[in-house]
Parts: structure tokens; sequence; C-alpha cells
């Protein structure tokens, strides 16, 4: 079913979209649209000095209102949760609204709760110009325009304390369906959230427009190939005789064609052959991208996605939010609600060449998770490198990441490296502790990430890369921003998904990975190692803090089951000796002394150097195999291999 079965509606499509694709807040007419705002305000009848009014919606009617609005919801969501994860601990909101202002949902700091409440940010409350005057999503709305409204520029002085940035979202049709929204404290203004509430609002109209046309010949394109399928690619969408229905910003952009021509001039005439024959090439291409050519004479990558309703399998009776996840990342849900929630949010992205920051303590599973994306991408059979910015010394980071040149530095090798990213070609770069790489090496990545080609050391020929890039991190890297040590432009290039995975002091479901760890172990111990774990080994690892996390937990339990090697259960006994006693501390009779400090500190140390013995055993004297595994520096194996501390 298509809004634009009629010429009219199409060509309505198309100018409302193109207008609002060339939209901004760093206008001319920015002070005219304040003083046309404020004129509005002053016409309903409103009064400046007005409080404002805290009347939201029933219950039942909120829920109709929702239930109502049900696309623009479920699209929305996990845009919103994603914008909420790049704002966090700004003292600000995230507000989803109808085509009339009306607020449907909101996530928000805490912090800033009791402040919204006070102002009427809130589900069920109307935000438009009607209501409370000038304010970014009445007057968005009202404009059909992103728009910023900061402090004093609201009409209700009650209102002077918030900044907010407001984009429409404009549905397949070229009408507004609702409003996308960051409200906070106005001492928190930052230019950069305007960019991000367009982008996501943005990346809301593509899923409903490609929800939309399910029947159409969906054409996704761009001049660049690695755009095709993320957030920047054109979509435009036709009848299968060629007919033009419609486009979404992007699109409208790359054709540069005012509206009378796109509906004039169908498939053919925009991409220069006709639908049959790219659809034919379409199962040619076997996954590949096909070239077509604009009226502008630019060539552009296209994936074309066309299945008749006649040949669509039948929908399915279970719900969205059940759907089952791919094997890879199926094997981490382990039964715990925020991984879960993770693992639904990287699945959403799965197909897409989308950059993921992964945030959490250091031994929280986050390259785990990075390998279980990419095994479930489409570019599994491409290699997956990881690299540990922390662990390469900053003398050599540059050259281990983009490669060198024979004779580029004292001690290179003599044919030299091609480096870690184009060892990814084709496949994932993960940068694990993203947060540790040096400032100048940023300035690289960065530029390495938006041409799409690297430049050995001692090189001067650029040699084309084709990478998925996720990273991780358990810095915050906006406190870094701040303090100038990591690049606010690097930071949005490699944050479109941003996930937290949690300690593992605050998940739930531990007994579960314990026997999934212990099931690792079985193809190194053999039939000899352990079934299970005590319940009195459960129950003190439950108690214990495991400030390693799950990395921490996975060499407690390789030792303690190479210690049961032939038991049929890991008991107290088996478990290394101050770990034991860290999770189990039992008071001490009067007469006998505990350990001394320095005692505790040798046993850790004797516990440490073990544990680096066996992981430099395993692979044969390779320190940096040995330290990939103990998630460790090489300096740290260095230091302990010399006995120092």
């Amino acid at each position: 079913m298509h809004p634009a079965d009629s010429l009219g509606a199409a060509r309505l499509a198309v100018s409302r979209a193109a207008s609002l694709a060339d939209s901004g807040i760093a206008d001319a007419d920015r002070d005219g649209l304040i003083a046309r705002a404020h004129a509005r305000s002053a016409e309903f009848g409103l009064d400046e000095r007005r409080l404002p009014e805290y009347q939201p919606l029933a219950a039942r009617a909120l829920h109709e209102l929702v239930e109502s609005n049900r696309a623009l919801y479920r699209h929305a969501l996990p845009v919103m949760e994603t914008l909420h994860a790049q704002i966090a601990n700004t003292d600000s909101m995230v507000l989803l609204t109808d085509r009339a202002g009306v607020i449907l949902h909101s996530l928000g700091d805490s912090e800033f709760a009791a402040q919204a409440r006070r102002v009427a940010l809130a589900p069920g409350e109307s935000w438009s110009e009607l209501s409370k005057g000038t304010n970014a999503i009445g007057t968005a709305l009202a404009e059909f325009r992103p728009t910023v409204i900061h402090a004093g520029e609201h009409f209700l002085r009650a209102n002077h304390q918030l900044t907010c940035s407001c984009a429409p979202i404009i549905g397949p049709g070229g009408e507004a369906l609702g409003a996308l929204d960051v409200s906070g404290d106005q001492r928190g203004f930052h230019k950069h959230t305007m960019a991000l509430v367009r982008m996501s609002a943005q990346m809301i109209e593509n899923h409903l427009f490609a929800n939309h046309y399910t029947d159409a010949v969906l054409v996704r394109f761009h001049a660049r190939p690695e755009f095709v399928g993320t957030l920047f690619e054109g979509m435009a969408a036709f009848a299968p005789d060629g007919s033009f229905l419609g486009a979404n910003r992007s699109a409208l952009f790359q054709f540069g064609l005012p509206p009378d021509q796109l509906m004039a001039a169908g498939f053919a005439g925009l991409f220069g052959q006709p639908v049959a024959r790219a659809v034919q090439a379409r199962g040619l291409a076997a996954g590949h991208l096909q070239t077509l050519a604009l009226p502008s004479r630019v060539q552009v990558f296209a994936r074309i996605d066309y299945l008749p309703s006649a040949q669509r399998p039948a929908s399915p009776t279970v719900p969205e939010s059940a759907a089952t996840l791919p094997p890879p990342l199926a094997r981490l849900d382990t039964g715990d609600a925020r991984v879960a929630a993770v693992l639904r949010r990287v699945h959403k992205v799965s197909g897409r060449d989308i950059p993921i920051l992964v945030h959490g303590r250091t031994g929280t599973g986050k390259e785990w998770l990075a390998r279980s994306i990419h095994a479930a991408s489409e570019r599994s059979e491409g290699p997956f490198v990881a690299v540990n910015c922390a662990a390469i010394p900053e003398s050599l980071i540059e050259a281990e990441l983009f490669g060198y040149e024979e004779g580029a530095f004292t001690g290179a090798r003599r044919r030299g490296s091609i480096g870690k990213v184009t060892q990814a070609d084709r496949g994932t770069l993960f940068l694990d502790e993203i947060g540790d790489m040096p400032l100048a090496q940023q300035v690289r990545l960065m530029r390495v990430l938006q041409e799409r080609a690297v430049t050995p050391l001692g090189g001067t020929r650029a040699v084309a890369v084709d990478v998925r890039v996720i990273c991780a991190t358990h810095r915050d890297l906006k406190a870094m921003i701040a303090a100038g040590t990591f690049r606010e432009d690097l930071y949005y290039r490699i944050n479109a998904l941003s996930v937290t995975l949690p300690a593992l002091s605050e998940r739930s479901d531990l007994p579960v990975l314990a026997a999934r760890i212990l099931s690792m172990q079985h193809a190194e111990i053999g039939p000899l190692c352990p079934q299970r774990v005590s319940d009195e080994v459960m129950a003190r690892l439950r108690a214990h803090a495991w400030p390693g996390n799950l990395r921490q937990m996975a060499n407690v339990l390789r030792t303690a089951a190479i210690m049961a090697e032939g038991e049929d259960e890991i008991r107290c006994e088996h478990l290394p000796e101050d770990i034991a006693g860290e999770i189990d501390a039992p008071e001490q009779p009067e007469e006998i002394a505990p350990p001394s400090r320095a005692t505790a500190q040798g046993r850790m140390r004797d516990w440490e150097a073990g544990l680096i013995r066996q992981a430099l055993e395993r692979h044969g004297g390779n320190i940096s195999l040995a330290a990939r595994e103990l998630g460790v520096s090489r300096n740290t194996i260095y230091r302990r291999l010399r006995g120092e501390r």
C-alpha cells in the first residue's frame, strides 16, 4: 500500500521532503523564525509570565494515542535509546511527540527528571505553540524544519531554563508524523546536539520509508559504496513498471531535480536503464553492488530490493520483540536482561556497516561481543582483526595500525608490513581501549575512516580498505573530549550506535556463565574436566565483587578446573588460595593473626605469575598472544616476569 498512489500525493511527498532536506538552524532566517514564533504565541493570547500548565493525558488516553502512532513509536524507540546513550549524564532527556506536539515517550537522566516535571516535560503533555508558546517542539512542527530554542528564546519565562533541539519526523507521504527532541538544562547547551537529533530523526524516517514500500522496487544508493546500507544512503521507491513513488532526503539531494521532473523521469530517466533490467541484474550481483548513473552523470553504487507480494512468506505471528537472535549473538544471551537488550540492539544493525562503540569495564566481554557481531554480519567470511590500543607502545602504534614500507624506520622488516587496518579489509576491525590511542594517531585514524584508504608509514600510495569498525573503551570519552585528550570528531565517527555491557557483579546470570565457561574448558582439559561447581562454590562466586569481571572469573574457573581434574565438581579447595580467601573471609580466631598485607600481596603475585607461565606455555612463549588472552599489556607481563609489582 502506497500513499503516493496518486501523482498529487507523490508530488507532495517529494516537495515537502526536499524542503526539509535543505533546511537547517544555522541560516540567515533564524532571527525571523524566532520572531514569527513569538508573534504566533502572542496571537494565541499567551502570557509570557504564566507558569506552564501540567495537565497530561490520562493513562488510557495516552495509551490510545500511542497505539494510533504505533509505527512511529515502534521505529523511534530503538533510535531514542541510542540517542539517549550518546547524551547520557548531560542533564537532558529525549522526547518523542505526535504530529500535534503531544509527548508520546521520554528517556532522560534521573537528575533532570524533577526539573522536567516542573516544566511539564512528560508523556501526555502537549508542547504545541498554542499550549507552550515558542519552544523547539511546537516551533519545529509549525515551521516544518529542525529548530533550536535556547534559554530566553522560549516565549514563557518559566522555560528560559531550558535548551531544546528538535527535528520533525517526516513520513513517506511527506507529512509530519511527529517530532524528536532533546531538552535539557540551558547551561548544558552543546552545538552538536542538533546534529545528533537530525541524524536520529533521519534514521527513523529511513526505517519508516523502507517499511512502508515493502512491495515496491526499493533502490538504496550512494556515490560512495561504503555509505550504502548506512544512514546516509539514498532510498528511492518505484512501482514495478518504473513509476516514481517517493524518495528519502539523501536521495532527493543526490537526484537534485524538482518534483515534476522526478515524476516524469521514473526509474529509466533517473538511473539510465529500464527497471526490469536492474531488477534482473540484482540476482546476478550475488550480494555485490550494482553501478548506476544519475541524470547528472554521477556514478552511484546501488542495492536493489524487490520481492513481489505473491512471493513473500507469510508474516510471522510472534511479536517483533520475540525475534530470534542469530546463533553468534544467541550464544551470549545467558539470561541477563541488560545483556539481552544489548544483543537486541546490535542485532538490529547487524546487516549494516554502522560503527559500534562498546562501553564497559575491563573484562566485561567487549571483545566477545565484537567477535559475535562480526560472526553475525555479512562480513563473517572476512577477517576479524583485534587491536588493543593500550597494549601497543606509543612509538609503535602508528606502524602497527597503518603499516609501513621497507626501511621506514630503524628495526623495520625488510619487506615492510601492511598493518592491522589493511589486514581487516572486507572484514571487521576491532579497536579495543580506543581511549588509550594517542592524539596523533586519532587524527590518522579519522582520516582513514573518512577516506576509506590508508597510506603506510614511509609510503606515498594510499591503499583502499573496506572495513567495519567496532570500538570499545572503559574510559569516559566525553570527559576526555572536555580535557582535550580525545578528538570530538572521531568520537562521533565511531559512535553511531553505543551499547554498555554491565559489570559481572551486576549480572543475574552468573550460574549460566559459570557453566558456559566450564564447557569451554572441556576442549583443553578433556573428559576429566569437572562438569559443574558445587553449591558452596556458587554461593561464594555470587558474593565476590569480581573487579576483573568475566576475564577474572574465566581465569579463576580455568585454574580451578585444572586443580579439580578428574573430579565431578569444583569445590572450595580447588579455588586459587587468594581468591578463595577474598570470597570466603571467615573470622579469624583471636589467637591466630591474619596474614600480613605483604603475605597477601605475595600470594597474589605468585598466582599471577602462575597464570602468566601457563599462558606462555600455551602460546609457545609468544608474549603478545599471552597478553591478549590474559587481557593485559605486554609491558605488564615483562614486569611480572622480572618480579616487579
